[in-house]
């Protein structure tokens, strides 16, 4: 029997890429890089070359099942765990290290995000199945960790103990983002790692980690029957799900757990967490304009990203901008103040 089984986290909002990302139709079931395939259908495709395709869930929520089922028609309905409301990452892994262990107590899990840029996918198979390996054999909590190449202070970073030879390093510490100073120690320090949010563990010792650290989560999600395959689960998960602890988990577990342990990734990753993101992940040689579902006449204007729903766009005089025109939404605005994209969309609601 193969052990190995796969999550792939697709219950977020990523409400960064507002207009095209919307509570509707949010970031993982779009394609904004162009490549006539969405964020989740690239990320099971990846899975599906270590991992058997009936072995990979997806943890959403429940608003986004039909998405799922219309984007990924390969799976069946007890492959998508949904939470009933959203309750952050520690109850959702909690969530689907149970369902999981009820029908496989021996399981080897992957826990991967479903929105990210992985290329190189033969090392990130590699390297999964380098951790997978591990943990088969220890009871111990592993994440992918990226080898930073800027001192970004996007990202979470993990610490680890460079006294050894071997790949697989423990984690001595993990830090939230931090500011430019210390992200800038960080990499002069030569032992951080960006944290990708990719982890691998045995079901058994996740959940081992939440009976010690959350016990009370833990103990609230083993109350009733099984889980796996019964008619109550979902009345089970409904009337206990909303009174899980809104916490992730990085803080719930890891930064608690002392057998946390890391590898250091050899394929090139990004999180794509904004516009800007898009740009810099595609950006041309020249430094000229990248445009994405759209035909582009540009005078005098670069560096500027135009994604439209198959529109003829003219710029003249125009660098360094994001310009998205969706159904209902047309936004124009320096790729600077991506960040700010987030608020746009909050006022516009509001």
């Amino acid at each position: 029997m193969n052990n190995q089984y796969g999550i792939i986290m697709a219950g977020g909002i990523g409400s960064r890429f507002w207009p095209e990302s919307t509570a509707e139709m949010p970031k993982q079931f779009l394609d904004l890089l162009g490549t006539g395939k969405s964020f989740i259908q690239q990320t099971f495709e990846r899975l599906q070359k270590l991992i058997p395709a009936d072995q990979i869930y997806i943890l959403t929520n429940e608003r986004y099942r039909d998405l799922i089922r219309g984007q990924l028609p390969q799976i069946s309905d007890n492959q998508i765990i949904a939470e009933p409301v959203m309750r952050n990452t520690a109850p959702a892994v909690l969530y689907a290290a149970k369902k999981i262990h009820q029908l496989n107590p021996e399981a080897n899990l992957l826990v991967a995000p479903s929105d990210h840029y992985i290329a190189d996918e033969d090392k990130f198979i590699n390297n999964v199945q380098t951790a997978f390996e591990a943990t088969a054999q220890r009871d111990i909590l592993m994440t992918l960790g990226i080898v930073p190449h800027s001192p970004n202070t996007g990202y979470g970073y993990i610490q680890y103990d460079k006294n050894t030879d071997e790949p697989i390093k423990k984690v001595l510490k993990f830090t939230e983002k931090p500011d430019l100073q210390a992200a800038v120690k960080f990499l002069n320090e030569g032992n951080y790692l960006w944290n990708a949010g990719i982890f691998i563990w045995r079901t058994a010792s996740i959940l081992k980690a939440f009976e010690t650290y959350l016990p009370e989560m833990y103990q609230r999600m083993s109350t009733g029957d099984t889980l796996y395959n019964t008619e109550k689960e979902p009345e089970f998960i409904a009337e206990v799900f909303p009174q899980l602890q809104n916490i992730s988990i990085d803080y719930g577990i890891l930064e608690k757990a002392d057998n946390v342990y890391v590898l250091p990734a050899d394929f090139v990753w990004n999180d794509l967490g904004a516009w800007n993101a898009i740009y810099e992940q595609l950006k041309p040689a020249n430094q000229d304009n990248i445009v994405i579902n759209s035909e582009l006449l540009a005078d005098n204007s670069k560096g500027n990203l135009v994604k439209t729903n198959g529109k003829k766009v003219v710029l003249k005089d125009l660098q360094d901008y994001i310009v998205v025109d969706s159904a209902s939404t047309l936004m124009i605005i320096p790729r600077k103040d991506d960040q700010k994209v987030k608020d746009y969309a909050r006022k516009f609601k509001s």
